[in-house]
Formats: structure tokens, C-alpha cells, sequence
């Protein structure tokens, strides 16, 4: 590593989590936009389709003992059963597994995970007032965006300070980074699957 490559590596977890995330965190946001979610009730739904497909493969991070010693409130954070709400709301089938979900990842490695599906929650703020037009809201239709109990901005503070001060070996440090990656990858192969394939008649 070069002395340049140093300057530029930011000294908090968070920031060098966002700097390396920003390439797949830019591929998926023009995805977003080239599905046009908010045009019409129909394609938000698979949308939803695609967060719940994303936030189903995340329960059982959010439920792990070992994370929650780190995280306390952690499985309130959880959004799954709002998406599924919302699906109900939306006349949508709860889709099936998608092969390929996570699976017991390391503890860096799941941080890495928890930390995209957390840092989506600030930009739910302006995804809800967009789902104001198709008449849904925290309480119908777009529950998942809605503003998590003690706001947005300070439940995303705390968990990004108890990110930064965990004490990460150097192979810690290659996971976690992983993680984030793998995260935003996996959710743009989510919402692909989402958008290819109308909901299947029950």
C-alpha cells in the first residue's frame, strides 16, 4: 500500500464501508429508477417483492445472539414482517426463497450485511414521500419505509458508532468490507428476480 492509498482510506469503519460501497450503491440506485417503482401501485409491489425478499434473508442476522450482544435492539430493527404487511396491503404473493441467501456468515461479515440494510433506512425517507402519491404510507402499503421508532437519523448514528468502535482484526476488517458488497450485489439480484417475474397466481 502506498502512502497515497493511506490518505485516501478513511479512518472510521462507517466511511471506508461507504467509499467501497459506492460503485454496486450507484448500479442499484439507476436500477431503482430504471423500474420505476413509484409510477404505479404495480410496480411498486415489486419492489416490495424485492425488499422482503432481502429483509427475509436477513432475519436471522438481525435475531443473532451474538450480534445483538453488540447491537441491543437489534431484532427490532428488523423490517421483514413490515414488508410482508405491505405485500398483504398490495394484493401481492409473499414470494418464494430466491437461492443464493446468505448463510452463516461470520460476525464482521454479517455487520457488513446489517449495515447496507440499516443505511437503506435513510434513504426510505424520501422513498416514503414518493409512496404518498400511490396513496400508501407507514401504516399501508409502504410500512418498510416508514420512520423506525427514535428516528432515523439517531438510530443510524448508533449503530454506525457502535460499528466504528468495535476492534477488528485485519481479516475482520476484509469481512466486514465483503459483507457490505455482497450486500448491495445481492439486492440488485433481488430486485432483477423481482421485476422479471410478475407475481405467480397462489
Amino acid at each position: 500500500m502506498t502512502a497515497q492509498d493511506t490518505e485516501q482510506r478513511p479512518a472510521l469503519r462507517s466511511q471506508r464501508l461507504n467509499q467501497i460501497t459506492n460503485e454496486p450503491h450507484t448500479k442499484l440506485d439507476a436500477l431503482v429508477k430504471a423500474h420505476a417503482p413509484f409510477e404505479t401501485r404495480a410496480n411498486f409491489a415489486r419492489f416490495v417483492v424485492a425488499q422482503y425478499l432481502f429483509q427475509s434473508e436477513l432475519v436471522d442476522l438481525y435475531n443473532s445472539a451474538e450480534l445483538t450482544a453488540i447491537v441491543p435492539d437489534l431484532p427490532a430493527r428488523c423490517r421483514a414482517e413490515a414488508a410482508k404487511a405491505d405485500l398483504a396491503d398490495l394484493d401481492t404473493e409473499v414470494p418464494a426463497p430466491v437461492a443464493g441467501a446468505v448463510k452463516n456468515p461470520s460476525k464482521a461479515r454479517a455487520l457488513g450485511w446489517i449495515f447496507v440494510s440499516e443505511g437503506s433506512k435513510l434513504g426510505a425517507a424520501f422513498l416514503i414521500k414518493r409512496a404518498v402519491a400511490l396513496e400508501l404510507s407507514e401504516t399501508f402499503g409502504a410500512r418498510h419505509l416508514g420512520e423506525p421508532e427514535g428516528g432515523r437519523a439517531e438510530g443510524w448514528k448508533s449503530f454506525v458508532r457502535t460499528l466504528d468502535s468495535l476492534e477488528f482484526s485485519a481479516e475482520e476488517e476484509a469481512e466486514v468490507e465483503q459483507g457490505a458488497i455482497d450486500a448491495f450485489n445481492r439486492f440488485t439480484v433481488l430486485l432483477e428476480q423481482a421485476y422479471a417475474t410478475e407475481a405467480e397466481p397462489a
